[in-house]
């Protein structure tokens, strides 16, 4: 039994992490979490009673037993409390984006080296259903050689926001990280990426849209973003020697939590559609293929965080996964957009 804490309490933690900590109580107890804006009507509900809230930070680093925090604050703030609590000899799960930089990620991983600890960024779209599913089709070989993958996290929302914000409250940072992770879990550091970064509601606001692409030795990944997609693209297209892929809708449980549904609840995350996979067999012959969607869980990433804790396995993200992603988000503020950067393949 780990015992955790978390340090904030508003969506991030409540829709993404509690509903799936929480049915976990083999393997974790929610001990303490801390909310500078105490929101005591929440912390009423059922689910909550037996965590108790506090205003203090030292009630959680102080705090002997807590072995493990999570951290759910705004990107800003990330750094310094992971670097707090790693120095205060907890484990540390980071939400996205895991710090703003990746010469901050150094750091916290050589501090958590330092101290036998782990420090992790906390990348639950690895275990949507769409991804899951479109790895299946990939790990099967009957599409090939894969040439060719396109990734849409897309919306309609015409109404852009009027008060500017900074470039993570963009595209880029909210969303873009979910999709290059899932590449860079998928494909590795790429060689090459391009950029075209975009505001096309509102000149005044941070990143709204984006097409970037990660180029590999034999492969193209395209990963786009726009809040002005009326009809949807493909959740994930793929193109290989042999065959083609193509998954439309996205995974379903963030629908479920927002509407009430909790995980181990009947119909949560429920996922019906049949993605399609059209290839050429061994024989010449055209095979169209339906897959069932492989299920989706956010869960997995404490089950694969307790085993590193717990069993030493090395961690569902590793440093150079978690650097890539941070570099290849930093420098899209780095050069005029749009533009094409070449990767080191060495990271320090």
């Amino acid at each position: 039994m780990i015992n955790c804490a978390y340090i904030g309490f508003g969506k991030s933690a409540t829709r993404y992490h509690l509903p799936y900590v929480l049915c976990r109580k083999d393997k974790f107890r929610v001990k303490c979490i801390y909310d500078i804006a105490r929101k005591y009507d929440v912390e009423a509900q059922p689910q909550y009673q037996h965590i108790d809230f506090t205003s203090r930070l030292n009630d959680i680093i102080e705090d002997n037993a807590i072995q493990l925090v999570v951290i759910c604050t705004h990107p800003d703030s990330h750094f310094d409390y992971a670097r707090l609590c790693l120095e205060h000899g907890k484990h540390v799960l980071v939400e996205k984006p895991f710090t703003a930089t990746s010469e901050e990620a150094n750091i916290l991983f050589a501090l958590a080296r330092k101290k036998g600890l782990t420090v992790s960024p906390f990348q639950n779209r690895r275990f949507d259903s769409c991804f899951l599913t479109m790895k299946q089709a990939i790990a099967s070989g009957k599409l090939g050689d894969i040439v060719e993958i396109e990734s849409h996290f897309d919306y309609f929302r015409p109404q852009a926001n009027t008060r500017p914000g900074s470039y993570f409250d963009g595209a880029w940072y909210g969303l873009g990280i979910h999709t290059v992770d899932q590449i860079i879990a998928l494909l590795g550091r790429p060689q090459q990426v391009g950029y075209h970064l975009l505001r096309q509601r509102n000149p005044l606001n941070p990143d709204d849209a984006f097409d970037v692409r990660l180029y590999y030795p034999t492969t193209t990944a395209i990963v786009k973003t726009s809040h002005l997609v009326k009809i949807p693209a493909p959740r994930f297209t793929v193109h290989g020697t042999r065959g083609s892929f193509i998954r439309y809708s996205i995974d379903r449980q963030e629908t479920s939590l927002k509407a009430g549904i909790m995980p181990m609840e009947a119909g949560f995350g429920e996922d019906d559609e049949r993605a399609v996979m059209e290839y050429i067999d061994d024989s010449g012959r055209t095979v169209r293929e339906e897959m069932q969607a492989v299920p989706g869980d956010y869960g997995r990433v404490y089950d694969a965080l307790y085993e590193t804790l717990i069993a030493g396995k090395a961690n569902y993200v590793s440093e150079r996964e978690a650097l890539t992603t941070l570099s290849i988000l930093e420098r899209a503020f780095h050069q005029p957009s749009p533009a094409i950067i070449t990767l080191d393949q060495e990271i320090s």
